[in-house]
């Protein structure tokens, strides 16, 4: 397993690469700044995103867990950049429960590149696992132009 720290203004995010592929994403840094051709492609597509000139990230993702866990991360991924779904929507695409849904979101073991801040409660903003918890997921969403609704 390889690891990787890049600074952004949504705090410092750390790269987890293994078997060449992306398998995590988490804040914090893990103090690593292993070289592979893959964690410098994923840290300067994570620069790009955060400069704003980068909308759709294309990295081997590789995410571990359940089948629905991977069809939620898939339906999160073809979210577009600015753009939101519910729970309730994309629950109907994969045959789950919203509940089992918002559980998935949570689970996302890749955020930001799989886009779970993109994914809201039927009555608008809802939480988020990543560090910041909602003041994050607003920033992210602000950040692509998709927060409007909250001001």
């Amino acid at each position: 397993m390889n690891l990787h720290d890049v600074p952004t203004q949504f705090g410092i995010l750390c790269l987890t690469e293994d078997d060449d592929a992306i398998t995590g994403l988490s804040w914090g840094a893990s103090g690593r700044a292993d070289d592979t051709a893959l964690l410098r492609d994923a840290a300067e597509q994570l620069r790009a995103y955060d400069a704003g000139t980068l909308e759709r990230f294309d990295l081997p993702l590789r995410v571990a867990g359940s089948d629905l866990q991977q069809k939620v991360c898939a339906a999160m991924s073809a979210i577009p950049y600015g753009f939101t779904r519910t729970y309730g929507e994309i629950a109907r695409d994969v045959g789950a429960s919203a509940q089992a849904v918002g559980q998935a979101c949570g689970g996302n073991p890749i955020p930001v590149i799989i886009p779970c801040h993109r994914v809201m409660g039927a009555k608008g903003l809802t939480g988020f696992s990543g560090a910041g918890g909602v003041e994050t997921k607003v920033a992210l969403l602000r950040h692509e132009g998709a927060g409007g609704f909250l001001i």
